[in-house]
């Protein structure tokens, strides 16, 4: 468990071994190497538990043999001022049944406390790893997804320049230009055709008002 925390933490201090380069997508490699030490913390956290249990379980077996021991030394003490050395004799037996029992559980629960005191230091260690392989994970999923982002720009503004969408654009300004040639051309052609409307027009008034004056000779006898 604690080997596979320092291959990982190897894994994310090198950013991206060769692990990662041989990734699809490191942003998921990084999400499973979580995802597995969360599961190893998981089983470190459970483990403690059942030590801490354990540790308590031989801390009470210990307490009560040791209360009985002392117990049973009263009742030998009694049984003495009661005159009845036999029955001291047993319970000072009982005594050291007892006694024993809890020497050999003081020492199985010294050997607990100390177990699950380790334990319980490197499950400790194990999270301060985890938080900061965390926090380094979210930079580089960051840095992942910031250089995906450039190299799609990358990628889109060097179509933008390329040589298609130049003669593309080219095309299509031509096609502007040739379409404001034939709006100036039928312009011109309007222009033309109304200077020729307006000198007929002027003719024909010109030839009115000549009429009009011979008319007004003739009136006047001025023939």
């Amino acid at each position: 468990m604690f080997k596979f925390f320092k291959r990982v933490k190897t894994v994310v201090d090198s950013e991206l071994n060769a692990m990662l380069d041989k990734a699809e997508d490191p942003v998921k490699m990084l999400d499973q190497f979580m995802r597995e030490m969360e599961s190893d913390i998981r089983d470190a956290e459970s483990a403690v538990a059942k030590q801490i249990a354990n540790k308590k379980m031989l801390h009470r077996k210990f307490e009560e043999a040791q209360k009985m021991a002392e117990k049973r030394e009263e009742q030998a003490m009694k049984a003495v001022e009661a005159g009845n050395d036999d029955l001291a004799k047993r319970a000072l037996e009982d005594k050291k049944i007892h006694s024993s029992s809890a020497e050999t559980l003081k020492g199985s629960y010294d050997r607990a406390k100390l177990d699950s005191e380790s334990l319980r230091k490197k499950l400790d260690e194990m999270k301060a790893e985890y938080h900061e392989m965390k926090l380094k994970k979210d930079a580089l999923k960051a840095r992942a997804e910031s250089a995906k982002t450039r190299t799609k720009m990358n990628r889109t503004m060097s179509g933008i320049g390329s040589d298609e969408s130049r003669r593309g654009f080219e095309r299509m300004e031509e096609k502007v230009l040739q379409f404001e040639a034939e709006a100036e051309t039928s312009e011109d052609m309007r222009s033309s055709n109304r200077s020729l409307d307006d000198e007929l027009a002027a003719l024909d008034k010109s030839n009115d008002v000549d009429d009009e004056l011979a008319a007004l000779k003739r009136k006047m006898g001025k023939e």
